[in-house]
């Protein structure tokens, strides 16, 4: 099994062409959009998904592969719950191995004031009945007896799982072609189609989709889809560093996270590592307009970010991205199929050196590949999952790094949405107009 995130090299699965009308357009083909074409489908819909590059070839596909109810926002858990319903259910609808495991997630506690977070979000864990519990340091060296690292606690949730991504998501996207979703690769949407205010379609590279319904699932590049029709959300992209080791001894089965490195074990035997802070925001224009919405988050944890000074060429927030454009042009989509950061590999080398230092026994921990990711997130680190001021139009999108997980969850809801159905969940928490109408804005929870 390949560790190697999906990339414009991968090859193409569905080329098309793309069908002339559908009930509903999705754009953007991660877990997200992929999910959500696949219950609006399951309703008897028809349903298009367009993706500019490959299923699965941004973030989808190089993040962790935690599948983590634990730590998440109080408004979030519900949906959480019902995503870790689906994802058992969808893992036995494919005839392939997704890697998923319920092996549990432990956040490490290196101080009292951690502890003291941990205590504090368990009242939302109980509140839904999660099966979340604190750990005492004598527990914590009986669950990981390889580790050398001390600590003063941890807070565990057993029934969190873990998944292959690179695999997960494409055999998503496999149950939804079989149950009818035209699933186009490599087809950019350029813009909405518009008529008397209302979604009319979607006109695309290979041409125009008439549909009256669009679902808008595009991770870093909603932001800059929507600001050519107007519509400003507060939306930034962030880079994260991976590292994935060659197979090593088992020492811990689960995913864990210190302050200094994030492991999950994988189906291949290595080991999945991260740096769980301290995400690196390329500076661009989006960056200066978004600030005051980003003030509170600053505040909060003014180190929380590393500041680079530009995106490389083509990337969504880069100086010299375009950010108009008409039906008739070629778009920013078109030119970066597939949003490809290059990986810190300072940090790539510090990780691998921290857990040796965490697992001693494990001597030499060999890398068999480093790649990044940009993460689209929001001021609060909690997504917005709303009806945009265009009729007939869904925003689902700064999923703030918490997307693979949710994504069957968040999918049916942005499906039902989308069909004007209830949703059965309060998602006041993630309306767009939270960002002007005044509210407070209040942070996601900081475990």
């Amino acid at each position: 099994m390949s560790v190697f995130p999906i990339s414009k090299a991968s090859p193409v699965t569905y080329p098309g062409p793309p069908p002339d009308r559908a009930d509903v357009v999705v754009i953007g083909g991660g877990v997200i959009g992929v999910c959500t074409a696949l219950f609006i489908a399951r309703a008897g819909q028809s349903v298009v998904l367009i993706e500019k590059g490959r299923i699965a070839g941004e973030q989808s596909s190089r993040n962790w592969g935690w599948i983590r109810q634990q730590g998440r926002d109080p408004d979030e858990i519900p949906i959480m719950l019902e995503a870790n319903r689906l994802w058992h259910e969808l893992a036995g609808q494919t005839n392939v191995d997704i890697g998923l495991k319920a092996t549990g997630i432990t956040y490490f506690a290196s101080t009292a004031a951690d502890m003291a977070r941990y205590e504090a979000w368990l009242p939302h864990a109980r509140a839904n009945g999660l099966d979340s519990r604190l750990l005492s340091a004598a527990e914590v060296a009986g669950m990981y007896p390889e580790m050398a690292t001390a600590f003063q606690g941890a807070l565990v949730t057993p029934s969190d799982m873990r998944a292959e991504p690179w695999v997960a998501v494409p055999a998503l996207a496999g149950i939804a072609a079989r149950e009818g979703v035209r699933i186009v690769e490599g087809c950019a949407a350029r813009c909405l189609d518009i008529a008397g205010g209302r979604i009319a379609g979607v006109v695309t590279e290979s041409g125009r989709i008439a549909a009256p319904r669009v679902v808008l699932a595009g991770g870093a590049w909603s932001s800059l889809f929507l600001r050519n029709h107007a519509i400003a959300i507060p939306q930034l992209s962030v880079r994260e560093n991976v590292a994935a080791t060659e197979a090593l001894p088992d020492v811990a089965q689960g995913a864990a996270a210190d302050r200094k490195v994030a492991f999950r074990r994988r189906a291949d035997g290595g080991y999945t590592l991260a740096p769980p802070g301290a995400p690196e925001l390329f500076i661009g224009p989006d960056a200066f307009r978004a600030l005051p919405k980003y003030l509170t988050q600053l505040r909060a944890d003014p180190f929380g970010q590393r500041l680079l000074p530009a995106a490389p060429r083509g990337f969504p927030d880069a100086w010299g991205t375009r950010r108009r454009w008409s039906a008739d042009d070629e778009t920013p989509f078109e030119q970066m199929r597939v949003l490809n950061p290059a990986p810190n590999m300072r940090k790539i080398n510090r990780l691998i050196r921290d857990f040796e230092a965490m697992f001693p026994g494990l001597q030499k921990v060999r890398l068999k590949a480093a790649w990044a990711g940009m993460i689209d997130t929001m001021p609060d680190i909690v997504p917005v999952v709303d009806h945009a001021p265009i009729e007939g139009l869904v925003i689902g999108t700064g999923m703030s790094g918490h997307g693979f997980g949710i994504g069957p969850g968040m999918g049916r809801v942005l499906a039902d949405m989308a069909m004007g159905c209830p949703v059965g969940h309060d998602l006041t928490r993630f309306e767009l107009s939270r960002f002007s109408d005044g509210r407070k804005m209040v942070l996601g929870p900081n475990v």
